[in-house]
């Protein structure tokens, strides 16, 4: 099991440590550490299972929380699937998507998992193939988990009358509107920048460039919205 992380917020927030991540078709989590800091955790090709907790021989380290038991939960892989584990090791329970799980938790791509106060966004992207274009550079045939889509449809909702009307939605509005946290918004805001090749290094600049990229590829319509 691997761990990447990049030198601060911004590193992943480049888009390209998550690009390689979503081409790798390898599963991984997106969180926030006890510094705030945005970490990518991939699994290993030929691992099986992954556990949490505040132990350092966990595989996912979560030291900085005290509401993490020392052996809190695993990860588990069912043939081509991926589920969570919680054996009633924890204290304080593993909640997948704000519901408390019980054993075996069947995950897709997009769900929002909490340890404690950590929340961790599960990604179990495709395998790797070519990304088509059309001829003004946008990616087509792009494939949205439905969260990534409630998450994109809240940041285009200003713009209903077309990409240059308003300014996209704010974290904060976002966060608001589908009840999550800013953090797991931003999580997926992020995967959001790589699938549709955004450069994030600027915030402002990547939302409008993200809704005018999901207009232009057919991801959203004004209709929708």
């Amino acid at each position: 099991m691997s761990t990447s992380e990049a030198a601060d917020s911004q590193g992943i927030a480049d888009s390209s440590a998550l690009a390689e991540a979503e081409r790798s078709g390898r599963p991984f989590l997106v969180f926030r550490d006890g510094q705030d800091r945005q970490r990518l955790f991939l699994f290993a090709p030929d691992s099986d299972s992954a556990t949490v907790g505040r132990l350092p021989s966990s595989d996912l380290v979560i030291d900085w929380d005290a509401q993490v038991s020392r052996e809190h939960a695993r990860f588990e892989r069912l043939e081509d699937a991926w589920v969570v584990v919680d054996d009633g090791l924890s204290s304080n329970g593993t909640f997948v998507n704000g519901a408390r799980i019980r054993g075996t938790h069947l995950l897709s791509d997009g769900d929002v998992v909490r340890f404690g106060t950590t929340t961790v966004i599960f990604h179990l992207p495709a395998p790797d193939q070519p990304q088509a274009s059309d001829a003004a550079g946008t990616p087509t045939g792009v494939e949205l988990s439905s969260t990534q889509r409630r998450v994109l449809e809240a940041v285009c909702r200003p713009c209903q009358a077309g990409p240059h009307s308003a300014s996209p939605a704010t974290d904060e509005q976002i966060a608001d509107e589908l009840v999550l946290s800013v953090a797991e918004v931003r999580g997926h805001l992020n995967v959001l920048y790589a699938k549709l090749d955004v450069d994030a290094a600027r915030p402002d600049e990547a939302r409008a460039r993200l809704v005018e990229r999901a207009f232009a590829a057919g991801l959203i319509s004004a209709r929708e919205l």
